[in-house]
């Protein structure tokens, strides 16, 4: 058998989500022994907090998005999608940016920006062409023009993260969280409605002027730091109050009986939480114990829905029945405990604060582990129901 042909590469959610699995299992861990001073940082242009920012971002972040990016959009425009050496190319890419980032200083800085943007840049020109080439096809074509906007911008945040200028870094910062909320919102939209549909036999709220004006909103607020911020700080709290509106109507005294579909969710509500947080900086300033407001999101919203989302797809688009196991809730409610370890428990007692920085990089090992065991043998097999992809 050709490498190419190998079930690993038939579709792009197979070679990104173990590389999520791995990636969730170390990078929290490496950042944890480097905050300690267990382990010297890299020497490198840019701080070790930049480097922890990017890798979880642009690391274990995109080899979830991409992964998740590079399946839905070939089924929303009815294609057999990227596969084979394409695949390999970008995870090669993806592997050349990991080595970049920890090899930086080493590296001359038009090497080092060459390999730093080649993974995103290949990816998201791949995922832009699929959408546009194939626009008249695509079963989500007006509501898919914000990634028409979302995708390119994330080239833009990845840079000014990676600057020398502590203004610009912020800029990056600020905008790489409003990008992924970005995509999550999307993504809550159209799974959620499923779900609850296919488990609960109910419809949910799906007002398309009120939905449109989330996502503008949220679209705006990925600009959260150019902004003055009185109006930032107003986007904030009117896009938190028109989620929290829409939430009700969406039956969450039925999600949160069952904890495969109760994390998405309390993600959601994390998601919420965090644009508060983003409003009370203005408003009323708190004195948080560590970066609350982007931990909010990291773990909250991150932390919460990608281990739910990876254990669905990864049976789903397997051919096997999408059940959880006590594996599969284990691994979600170690999530949940890392969220209170490392957002929570700092505010309370916040002399052990590098403890709970330790405790709850370890439960993202764990979590990362048991879905990494449980299902890069998946990844790794063709399909059980016979079918090619």
């Amino acid at each position: 058998m050709k490498i190419s042909a190998h079930p690993l590469w038939l579709v792009g959610f197979r070679p990104f989500f173990s590389l999520a699995c791995l990636s969730g299992m170390l990078l929290p861990i490496v950042w944890a022994l480097m905050f300690s001073g267990v382990l010297a940082p890299p020497a490198a242009p840019f701080t070790t907090t930049q480097w922890h920012a990017h890798e979880m971002f642009f690391g274990f972040g995109w080899a979830v998005l991409g992964g998740f990016l590079l399946t839905s959009t070939k089924n929303w425009v009815k294609i057999r999608g990227y596969h084979g050496n394409a695949l390999i190319l970008l995870v090669a890419a993806w592997l050349l940016e990991r080595a970049g980032m920890w090899f930086a200083g080493d590296l001359p800085p038009l090497l080092f920006r060459l390999s730093n943007n080649l993974f995103l840049g290949a990816i998201v020109a791949l995922l832009l062409l699929t959408l546009l080439r194939h626009r008249a096809d695509d079963s989500y074509r007006s509501d898919n023009v914000f990634f028409l906007f979302v995708l390119p911008a994330f080239l833009v945040a990845k840079n000014l993260l990676l600057s020398g200028d502590g203004e610009l870094v912020e800029v990056g910062e600020s905008m790489a969280v409003g990008l992924f909320r970005m995509a999550f919102l999307v993504m809550f939209e159209r799974t959620l409605t499923q779900f609850m549909k296919g488990v609960f036999q109910v419809d949910i709220l799906r007002n398309p002027l009120l939905d449109r004006a989330i996502k503008l909103l949220a679209l705006a607020f990925v600009f959260e730091a150019l902004l003055p911020r009185g109006l930032a700080a107003g986007i904030a709290l009117a896009l938190a109050l028109l989620l929290l509106v829409r939430f009700a109507f969406w039956k969450p005294q039925l999600a949160l009986r069952r904890i495969d579909i109760g994390i998405m969710y309390l993600g959601y509500l994390a998601l919420v939480a965090q644009l508060l947080v983003e409003f009370l900086g203005v408003a009323a300033p708190v004195e948080w114990v560590g970066s609350v407001s982007i931990h909010v999101f990291t773990f909250g919203v991150m932390g919460l829905v990608i281990p739910a989302m990876l254990i669905r797809i990864s049976n789903g688009h397997t051919g096997r029945k999408v059940v959880f196991d006590a594996r599969d809730k284990l691994a979600l409610w170690i999530m949940i405990a890392a969220f209170l370890l490392r957002v929570v428990m700092p505010q309370l007692f916040p002399a052990a604060y590098l403890r709970w920085i330790e405790i709850a990089a370890a439960c993202w090992f764990a979590c990362f582990a048991l879905l990494a065991w449980r299902y890069i043998p998946y990844l790794l097999q063709a399909r059980v129901d016979g079918k090619e992809h």
